[in-house]
Parts: structure tokens; C-alpha cells; sequence
């Protein structure tokens, strides 16, 4: 993994006029006799996840007597809701995931995030080289990465090889072709879980990270406006794609990571054969196959070509993290530091089936797919973050929702531009 490469845009945020409202003085972590308890959510519901967070947090407690680190596993979908409430209440989790951006630069606006650069040790820097930009927020320190998550689309080889489709398609015109040939084989060509938002709104994502340049995208990152006619156009290179009817029956109900019907359980059981998503997704797969391992056959592609101004080989993606609550105790740096120990890496790489944020820890990987997303992360020209993300939770939410009008058939390519346009003006 290139620890040099920066995701567009996220290293240039800086801290908006947004203030968010609430902000409480004065934890109670500590107690009299100098114990000190961290709260910690994280979205590891079950499985090797939510085993690994268990097993880091007895081997920091151990290394750190006095200290207790109490677990709250929150559902994905729900974190980010769940998150602000507590943080404009004032009773937040010490340490609460991040993923960067303008949702974490908001957070800073707002003076909810503690400023950790003090407290970043020389090796949690090495070991993560330029990944860690990503949760800088005017040359400070806010948060400290665990993940690399490039998207692309993850497929079933056998499912391809029985429809007999020999090769990944290279161009949005190979992947239609490609859906073709899978609906006629009684497959679902690609799963969507559009009820979940996001998932439907990255196909946007792609679709403009092909049509915008870069140059485009570092200034939408900072105006957070859709100025150049690039939007428009992905919007409707979107929804030309969507009229070949690639989706799974149900889409628009269909959930994202819960269960054996949402798409990736869908892809895990056999009902169909691709799905656009982050590097996390081998990981997600292998907790809903039949025997609750990875799925033999999973292999990867680039979100296909598609004709606009963006680069050959740019990737969507985004970067999981972790940050500390302005209140925390100190201890609460010390976590995240621990977190990104090579050994604690590796086995975090492990545990979700994915890619660390430490360059140290890169070896472990060994799944198939994952390897090929490395080996195109590696390459790309750029990567950007994903939209959302980028653009903080009240545009974000807007450019999902807007998304998703147009799959469920209610809204075009003007409304998701018209949609971001006005967030951004009462933002």
C-alpha cells in the first residue's frame, strides 16, 4: 500500500463555519482512586469484528492497570445518527468512530473532537504514512485510521464462469453486456441494498468520479456545491444504467450488510453475482455464506471505464478511523496508538477480512480480491473519498437521498445536482 497516496480532498478540508449544536464541559471518566474508564462504540456487531475489539481492549487493559474500557457495539446504519445525538448532547462515547472528511471536520467545528497530535507517537506516524491525512484537520491530528477501504465491485467467478462471461468487463458497455448475459443465466446480475442509501448513492459516486476531474472534485471538496456540468452527467449516465435493469428483485428494500437477503448476503448465498463496494466487503460476505467463512470464489474489478474527464484508474474510497471525544481522559490517545501496533493491525486485517491502515501490516493480506484492490489502490492517480463523507452528514445525506429518488424512478440527474446545490446554501 502507498502510505505517500492522499484521498482527494479529505487532507484539504478545513474546519467549516457548521457548528453543530451541544457541547458538554467536563467528563467523568476518572474516579477518585485514579481508575479511569474509556467508553468505546464501534459498529462490529457479531463475529471475528466484534471478537477482535473484545480481545484489543482486555490486551490494553492489561497493559494499562487502572484502566477499564467499556464496549457498546452499535449497529452500521445506525452509528452516525446515534453518534450525533450523543455528541450534541454532550454524554458521547470517548472514543467513537471516524472516517474523516467533512462529517469529522464538522465534528471539529462543533468542538466535539479532541486535538490528538500531541499525542500521536513517532510510530503510530511511520506506520501509517500519508493515510493518516485523512483525519487531519488544519495540520491537526483528529483522529487515527484503521482501515483502507477502496471501493470497486466484488463478483462470484463460478457464477460468471457458468454464465459463461471469461473476463471482468473493462467499460460500462462490457458491464451491461455482462448483466445481459447474467440475467439470462437466472442470476441478478449486481446486488444493491438501496435501503440502506449509501449503497445505491456510491454508484453516483463512480459515475462522477468518471465524468469530474480531479481538479473538479478538490473543489466541490471545498465549496461543497455542483457547479460543473460533470455532476449533471454522471446523474445521467446514472440513470441510463439504471434503466438496463441491473438490480437485484427488491432493491429499493433491500438491506445492505444485515442478514442473508441484503446484498451481501445475496452475493454470499449464491442469488447474485456482483456488488459495488468498500474493501471491507470480503469480510461482510464470509459472516453470511452457509458456514460463515470467505467465499472461495470472490475475486474484484474497477468500477468500470466510463467516457468524462476523470482519470484512467481513479478509485472511490474512504478510510475507518477512530477519534476521541474532546472530553475523554488522556488515556484515550493511548487506545489509539495501541489499535495501530503492527500485531494489533495485523489481526485487525484478519478479523474484518480487509485492508490496515498500516503500511506494516500490509503482508497479512493474502484474500484474492482484497490483493487486487491493493494492487489498483497502488496505482491509481488519485482516490477519492466518498461523497458523503466528504461533504458532512446534512449534504451527504441530501446527495444519498437524492440518489435514491432517482432508483426508486421519482427523481433525475437535475435533482441530485438541485439537492447538494441547496443543502450546501443553508449549510
Amino acid at each position: 500500500m502507498n502510505g505517500k497516496k492522499l484521498l482527494a480532498g479529505s487532507a484539504l478540508l478545513a474546519v467549516g463555519a457548521l457548528v453543530l449544536s451541544g457541547c458538554a464541559g467536563g467528563g467523568d471518566s476518572g474516579s477518585a482512586d485514579g481508575d479511569v474508564t474509556l467508553t468505546f462504540w464501534h459498529n462490529s456487531t457479531t463475529g471475528p469484528g466484534k471478537a477482535y475489539w473484545e480481545d484489543t481492549a482486555a490486551a490494553f487493559e492489561e497493559a494499562n492497570p487502572g484502566v477499564t474500557v467499556e464496549i457498546q457495539s452499535v449497529q452500521n446504519e445506525e452509528m452516525d445518527g446515534k453518534l450525533q445525538t450523543a455528541l450534541n448532547a454532550g454524554d458521547a462515547p470517548d472514543i467513537f468512530m471516524a472516517r474523516g472528511g467533512g462529517k469529522l471536520a464538522d465534528v471539529v467545528a462543533a468542538g466535539q473532537a479532541m486535538d490528538l497530535t500531541d499525542g500521536v507517537t513517532e510510530e503510530t506516524t511511520s506506520a501509517l504514512g500519508g493515510v493518516l491525512s485523512a483525519f487531519e484537520i488544519d495540520d491537526k491530528v483528529y483522529g487515527i485510521p484503521t482501515a483502507v477501504l477502496p471501493s470497486g465491485i466484488f463478483y462470484s467467478g463460478d457464477t460468471f464462469a457458468a454464465a459463461g462471461i471469461t473476463e471482468p468487463p473493462a467499460t460500462i458497455e462490457d458491464l451491461v453486456t455482462t448483466d445481459e448475459a447474467l440475467k439470462a443465466a437466472g442470476v441478478a446480475p449486481i446486488a444493491v441494498g438501496a435501503k440502506d442509501a449509501w449503497p445505491a448513492a456510491h454508484w453516483y459516486y463512480n459515475f462522477a468520479l468518471r465524468a469530474c476531474s480531479k481538479e473538479t472534485m478538490d473543489e466541490a471538496a471545498d465549496s461543497r456545491q455542483f457547479d460543473d456540468p460533470c455532476w449533471l452527467e454522471a446523474g445521467e449516465n446514472l440513470q441510463a444504467f439504471i434503466e438496463t435493469e441491473p438490480f437485484n428483485d427488491g432493491f429499493l428494500t433491500t438491506a445492505a450488510q444485515q442478514g442473508a437477503g441484503s446484498s451481501a448476503g445475496l452475493i454470499a448465498n449464491g442469488q447474485a453475482a456482483m456488488e459495488l463496494m468498500g474493501a471491507w466487503d470480503p469480510g461482510v460476505i464470509a459472516s453470511l455464506t452457509p458456514d460463515e467463512k470467505p467465499l472461495a470464489d470472490l475475486l474484484w474489478f474497477p468500477f468500470p471505464a466510463v467516457e468524462g474527464d476523470g482519470a484512467p484508474g481513479a478509485m472511490m474510497g474512504g478510510v475507518d478511523g477512530y477519534s476521541c471525544w474532546v472530553n475523554a481522559p488522556k488515556e484515550c490517545v493511548d487506545f489509539l496508538n495501541f489499535m495501530v501496533e503492527k500485531q494489533n493491525q495485523e489481526a485487525y486485517a484478519e478479523a474484518f477480512v480487509t485492508l490496515p491502515a498500516s503500511q506494516e501490516a500490509q503482508g497479512v493480506v493474502t484474500d484474492p480480491a482484497l490483493k487486487e484492490v491493493l494492487k489498483a489502490y497502488n496505482e491509481a492517480p488519485y482516490v477519492v473519498v466518498w461523497l458523503d463523507t466528504l461533504y458532512g452528514q446534512n449534504i451527504g445525506n441530501a446527495l444519498n437521498v437524492a440518489v435514491v429518488d432517482m432508483f426508486a424512478g421519482q427523481g433525475d440527474a437535475q435533482a441530485i445536482v438541485d439537492a447538494v446545490n441547496d443543502a450546501a446554501a443553508k449549510s
